[in-house]
């Protein structure tokens, strides 16, 4: 029999000791290690501080610490793990709120106070807490990595699937029957070919830094619904998909991505709050438990992992919690899930790249960031996608990853912004003169762009109407001619122009104050249904083709804007979610008739009405 060792004993057969020979801040010179290697975890100092070796010499390696290194002195000790850095996947993730390097921080509290102690070391599973087990599988089945063992009802809305591990693979000689397990407590003992056997528990450790394998990618061709209206209509994000969000200070970069996380359509949400500022994250941990899953009116936390990596906490471990948050996403992806991670923000991030490559005295690059830069953001937004999990069955699963990007003053030529523009499909080009004027979400839906339109065409049109790409392209026209009239409005005045580009100009307004703008802490505006999305822009627009209809025969803008079914397509965004169908059928139906009341006047005035 051939039991896999945990990581305790892993640290006990490794275990060698060198000494520190320098400290810069988290990155510490080490010596007296022979054999290290890269992204080994490495035990610093008296007080055994967490640290990752990122750079290896002859005689010599360096670490990154993961915690305050004030104190530290040359010739303290060094500890080699021969582990990688990993995170513990298993029951018990949904509903954790972690640190950057997967230490809960309730845990964390408990053991140390308000303030976190230097060196604590604590699971960032529960290992005591017993899970129900649910086997699917018996002995004498085949079974290989990725295959589904059994299920554990971890929450009210996610049922986790016990996997195979990879390099596992064989016969079922023994399966524990239902009942109650802790997830180091084995479930299941396969035979391989050798004739080993190997036991398989809950639990599973995953370096962080390589991702999990999988069989195939397949094309990005379903939307990831976020009930923005914006988003959803014209820089729609596909499940699988790749997308930022730039913008400067007080632009509502952190406002989008929570109502991005609360109410996309995902079955599972991880956030990382990566350097961000701690006033802003503890609303996120103090709101979240509170609010309700829209699809199953439970506990939103009951599908979501926070990871809490704020700017005062150490800059290695930011590095690294997105690392982290990754794989534990792909955890979830290889259940069959789709995942939406949040990262808030890889500029800070990047900020953590720059400050360790610097103490490292590597040769900087644009505005002292480290020439891998680039190849790093691609790394992490690589691990992104859909794809066909490993297993026997057909199981398909998603990672749709979003990262906000706080560039300097609002400059989009600053490298992390443009690096991550080369990378990801979709851009969500925040506006501060937007902002300025309280239009939320100040989203520039001319600057802004998705690259899914194509693959997700298909689906829209089943789902919505043949007409919905029309319909699109009718709206982002009228905003652009909107955009060029301004121009001349401000040399000449509204008064100047001609009827037909007044009526452009009114019928862009009601785009963009009836249909673009969307409250985040309105009850119902907060989410738009991509159904009801839809009809409201089929009002609008239909009214729009109305008026030029109108316009064209003599009628003035003035004339039209008396109607009073404007007052009910101005409140048509607050209609409720079970109801929104009757409502525009009856604003269909009253703008239909006002506009037949208008041709009968024209009519009788003896001008010619247009044909159906």
């Amino acid at each position: 029999m051939c039991d896999p060792p945990n990581a305790e004993e892993i640290i006990v057969m490794t275990k060698t000791t060198g000494k520190i020979e320098s400290i810069a801040g988290p990155v510490v010179r080490c010596s007296g290690i022979p054999g290290v290697r890269m992204y080994e975890v490495v035990r610093v100092g008296n007080e055994q501080l967490i640290g990752e070796v990122i750079e290896v010499g002859d005689e010599e390696f360096t670490a990154q610490v993961y915690e305050e290194t004030s104190g530290v002195s040359p010739g303290e000790p060094v500890v080699s793990t021969g582990d990688a850095l990993s995170v513990e996947l298993g029951p018990g993730l949904l509903g954790s709120i972690y640190d950057g390097i997967q230490r809960p921080l309730p845990g964390l509290k408990n053991l140390s106070g308000d303030f976190i102690t230097r060196g604590l070391t604590i699971e960032g599973l529960d290992r005591e807490k017993k899970w129900e087990f649910n086997p699917s599988v018996k002995v004498g089945d085949k079974v290989e990595p990725g295959d589904v063992i059994g299920v554990v009802p971890e929450t009210g809305i996610i049922t986790s699937k016990i996997l195979i591990p990879h390099g596992i693979q064989g016969e079922i000689v023994e399966i524990v029957s239902k009942g109650e397990y802790t997830i180091v407590e084995p479930i299941c003992k396969v035979k391989d070919e050798h004739g080993d056997v190997h036991d398989v528990i809950m639990m599973q450790k995953t370096p962080v830094r390589v991702g999990r394998p999988f069989k195939e990618r397949v094309p990005l061709e379903i939307p990831l619904i976020t009930g923005q209206r914006v988003i959803d209509t014209f820089m729609p994000q596909a499940k699988g998909g790749t997308g930022a969000i730039p913008g400067g200070f007080g632009t509502g970069k952190t406002v989008t991505l929570h109502q991005f996380a609360k109410w996309a359509d995902a079955q599972v949400v991880v956030y990382v709050g990566c350097g961000e500022r701690g006033n802003e994250m503890t609303e996120a941990l103090e709101e979240w438990p509170h609010l309700n899953d829209p699809q199953s009116g439970r506990p939103l936390m009951e599908r979501t992992v926070l990871i809490a990596n704020t700017s005062n906490m150490p800059v290695a471990a930011r590095e690294a919690s997105i690392y982290v948050a990754v794989t534990i996403a792909e955890y979830f992806r290889d259940q069959g899930y789709d995942v939406a991670l949040m990262a808030d923000s890889t500029s800070r991030w990047a900020e953590a790249l720059r400050e360790i490559s610097g103490r490292l005295g590597q040769l900087p690059s644009e505005e002292g960031y480290p020439a891998y830069l680039g190849s790093r953001l691609a790394q992490f937004y690589e691990r992104g996608g859909r794809v066909k999990t490993l297993g026997s069955e057909d199981r398909t699963g998603s990672i749709t990853l979003c990262g906000a990007v706080s560039p300097p003053g609002g400059d989009f030529s600053e490298p992390v912004t443009q690096a991550t523009l080369r990378i990801v499909k979709v851009f969500w080009a925040l506006d501060k003169d937007l902002a300025a004027r309280r239009f939320f979400p100040a989203i520039n839906a001319l600057t802004s762009y998705s690259l899914y339109h194509g693959n997700l065409e298909s689906w829209h049109k089943k789902e919505l109407g043949e007409d919905w790409p029309l319909l699109v392209k009718e709206a982002m026209a009228l905003l652009q001619k909107d955009q060029e009239l301004r121009e001349i409005v401000q040399l000449v005045g509204p008064d100047a122009l001609p009827e037909s580009e007044r009526a452009t100009l009114e019928a862009a307004r009601m785009i963009k104050e009836d249909f673009l703008t969307q409250s985040a802490i309105h009850e119902i505006d907060t989410f738009c249904p991509i159904r009801k999305t839809y009809r409201m822009l089929r009002i609008i627009i239909n009214f729009s083709r109305k008026m030029a209809e109108a316009v064209n025969m003599g009628v003035s803008v003035r004339r039209i804007l008396e109607f009073s079914c404007l007052d009910n397509i101005a409140r048509m965004k607050i209609a409720p979610w079970d109801s929104y169908d009757a409502t525009m059928d009856a604003i269909e139906s009253k703008m239909e008739k006002e506009f037949e009341a208008l041709y009968k006047e024209i009519h009788e005035a003896g001008a010619i009405v247009p044909s159906a």
